[in-house]
């Protein structure tokens, strides 16, 4: 485990927690202005070699929005944003530009189902008034659906091509409601299942998938204790506390991509996912929808146009929560990875192993931060490093590298000797708070990954040329789970149920 040969790329995210612990959800909450527009909201990005079995060649894109939802969240549940598009970029040539983006656009139905009172036809306040399934929609008040574009070139300015159903060319799909509870929606597993479509990808010869939905949250986090003021036994047991957010909720788009359609002349791809809105909005200041006809666009409570403006951004996790400063999360939320020379000081002079010391004592590495430079900014040679490459964050994947079989999946990922795992792209599975605090602390200082003959140096600490603080891991306490993860497409777990009733 502490081979300096196993651990070495495991910081292209451990740079992960170079700030203050202003929050350390892997993406929730991050920033001071997304914060009020949590359907926007990006939590989570992961990009792996597929590992369902017959699924070789194909690369999963899940991309997490709209944080910490709670099962029992009706009315509303969790819609996302009509007025917005959501989107994943691939970078496949290292100049920190977008080659190809999949861009997800929303719309919502609402149906306006009426009971009657007394011979009156009346509204109900609820999303369904019956028991739904998949090929039985009648009781449900709000459908909500989607298109997928794929963009070659610039994201506004690039072709733009529809992915549409396998065999129909239909470019619509439906998004499956929300898990409201066990009455409404006896087997949810069954139910979200038919929402995951066999989809046709232009200029690629096999065919792909497309799922969006609501799942049980993935990431694990000791978060309580790390905002109080990093109250961690960083060298502890990492089963020693909990995971604060596993009875959260979350909504995932999900595709799956033969790899040979996203990869250039080099196996290596980087990626991130954004979500944009309108510039301007107005609010209507009495929006009404009509109770007789059926129809709630008589007055919308807010017209939206202009030009599309991003919000909010994620590649690696961790980034805008402890790396960046808090004076520029919203700017590094709106900005793009050729931009990210402007960020650069958060990665050679992290703030967090300044404040461990503090704290516990710990010594912090020299700076400049070379080793996470490396690893974070441009991938590390002969693993995630294209050969040409602009210094940008980003989560990087070797398509090359051949997954592991899910139940052989090392949680610490590379820093475990599973090369298939974060920070080469990143998985469920993969504990990246552990592999984060393990790399801010010194454990890549003056490593290579495949000896100098194979050009694999990371680079040092400031002077610093062997590892610090005796390389061992560090961890906040929350060890995941693989039981609580499927091993099929979409990947991440049935979401947990508002009530547990039984149908009647």
């Amino acid at each position: 485990m502490r081979h300096r040969t196993i651990f070495i790329p495991a910081a292209c995210a451990m740079a992960a927690m170079l700030a203050s612990p202003i929050a350390l959800s892997s993406s929730h909450r991050e920033a001071p202005f997304i914060t009020g527009m949590p359907k926007l909201d990006g939590t989570d990005f992961y990009m792996f070699n597929s590992y369902e079995s017959g699924r070789d060649g194909y690369v999963s894109l899940i991309a997490n929005y709209l944080p910490l939802q709670d099962s029992y969240g009706g009315p509303n549940y969790f819609s996302l944003d009509n007025d917005a598009i959501y989107e994943i970029h691939i970078d496949n040539d290292g100049d920190a530009v977008e080659d190809i983006t999949f861009q997800f656009q929303f719309n919502t139905e609402r149906k306006n189902l009426a009971v009657d009172v007394d011979g009156v036809q009346v509204p109900v306040p609820l999303i369904n008034i019956g028991a739904v399934t998949a090929a039985n929609t009648g009781a449900q008040n709000v459908l909500e659906s989607y298109t997928v574009k794929m963009i070659t070139g610039d994201r506004r300015t690039g072709m733009v091509q529809d992915i549409g159903l396998a065999g129909s060319g239909e470019t619509t799909f439906a998004k499956p409601l929300d898990n409201i509870g066990t009455k409404s929606i006896a087997d949810y597993a069954t139910y979200a299942d038919s929402f995951i479509y066999d989809v046709t990808i232009p200029d690629c010869a096999m065919p792909g998938k497309v799922f969006v939905g609501q799942r049980q949250e993935g990431f694990v986090v000791n978060l309580g204790e790390v905002f109080d003021l990093v109250s961690l036994n960083p060298l502890g047991a990492r089963d020693s506390r909990s995971n604060t957010i596993g009875d959260k909720n979350v909504t995932s788009l999900a595709l799956e991509i033969p790899a040979s359609c996203l990869t250039g002349s080099n196996s290596v791809i980087g990626a991130w996912t954004t979500a944009s809105v309108r510039q301007a909005t107005v609010f209507n200041p009495s929006p009404k929808g009509s109770t007789t006809t059926g129809s709630d666009t008589a007055k919308a409570p807010a017209i939206k146009g202009g030009a599309y403006t991003q919000v909010s951004r994620l590649g690696s996790p961790l980034v805008n929560e402890v790396v960046i400063g808090l004076p520029d999360k919203d700017r590094f939320n709106a900005s793009e990875p050729k931009d990210d020379a402007q960020f650069a000081t958060y990665v050679t002079n992290p703030s967090l192993p300044a404040l461990v010391e503090i704290l516990f004592g710990v010594p912090a590495p020299e700076t400049p931060r070379n080793d996470l430079v490396t690893v974070f900014l441009t991938g590390v040679p002969g693993v995630t490093q294209l050969p040409t490459v602009t210094a940008s964050e980003m989560l990087r994947l070797n398509t090359a590298i051949a997954a592991t079989a899910a139940g052989s999946q090392v949680d610490l990922g590379v820093a475990g000797g599973d090369f298939a795992g974060f920070p080469n792209g990143r998985r469920p599975i993969d504990d990246v708070v552990d592999i984060a605090l393990t790399a801010a602390e010194g454990f890549l200082c003056g490593n290579d990954l495949n000896g100098e003959a194979a050009g694999g140096e990371i680079g040092n600490c400031g002077t610093q040329d062997s590892q610090v603080n005796g390389g061992a891991i560090v961890n906040d306490g929350a060890l995941p789970d693989a039981n609580a993860y499927l091993t099929t497409f979409p990947y991440l777990n049935t979401p947990l149920p508002g009530a547990d009733n039984v149908a009647s």
